[in-house]
């Protein structure tokens, strides 16, 4: 998968995750909230055709400027991979017991369970909970991390038994449609970004950098809900394209 496209695919995933957290405290809110809905609609989409602007253009100066883009634009092009198509049942599997289970059901012998398994797998458990406790703020937040990782984690499994497969996806299109990059450049790029978002999410560093504003507010939702996804999705098109460097076996 090219840069542009994984880029336009997350930015897409984040879009409407925060879009639909924001209509849905709309909704939960009072009656005259519900008016800003049409501008709540009206918004996303404006802003995710800004970032599909500029992650569209990148990726359409990288191709042969001969060849008209409906030519280039292929049916299978517009259809998700089974991948993706996980990580959208997944992303809202996640929003789901965001906004129903999670706000009512945190606390109790399986939710301790579970968030002490996600706890020793991942640091970043540990890092939240201290976060949301420094901020006298919880509301299921743990929880819903909890969950979200375990998606997550369930999610890079399952793809990783299939990743020589898409390994040799990826050689066959880039025979077809190089790299702007290269393979090289794009499977360190790649790796780059996912050793961020490791250290990020993963270690939990970020959340020592988050104020109790913007963890209790949209960002911090979305973060909460859908970045243990989105980390996993970039590390396994990192070592998708690591792989592919390499010859065919």
């Amino acid at each position: 998968m090219g840069i542009a496209r994984l880029l336009a695919k997350g930015w897409i995933a984040f879009c409407l995750f925060a879009g639909a957290h924001a209509l849905w405290r709309a909704d939960t809110a009072t009656p005259a909230a519900l008016q800003s809905v049409p501008g709540l609609v009206v918004s996303v989409l404006l802003f995710a055709a800004m970032g599909l602007l500029f992650t569209g253009g990148y990726g359409i100066s990288a191709r042969d400027g001969n060849m008209p883009l409906l030519e280039r634009l292929k049916p299978h092009h517009l259809l998700p991979g089974f991948n993706a198509a996980v990580f959208v049942a997944f992303a809202l599997m996640s929003f789901i017991d965001q906004i129903a289970l999670a706000p009512r059901y945190h606390s109790g012998v399986v939710v301790d369970a579970l968030e002490g398994a996600v706890a020793f797998v991942t640091p970043s458990q540990n890092a939240l909970a201290q976060s949301l406790a420094a901020c006298s703020l919880d509301g299921g937040r743990v929880f819903a991390y909890s969950v979200a990782w375990l998606l997550a984690l369930v999610f890079l499994a399952s793809a990783l038994s299939r990743l020589r497969l898409s390994a040799g996806l990826l050689r066959l299109e880039r025979n077809e449609r190089p790299e702007v990059l290269g393979p090289v450049v794009h499977a360190a790029v790649l790796g780059i970004a996912a050793l961020v978002g490791f250290q990020l999410l993963f270690m939990g560093t970020a959340f020592s950098w988050l104020g109790c504003n913007t963890l209790r507010s949209l960002p911090g939702n979305v973060l909460i809900g859908l970045g243990p996804l989105m980390l996993c999705y970039l590390i396994l098109s990192a070592l998708t394209s690591l792989l592919a460097v390499g010859p065919e076996s």
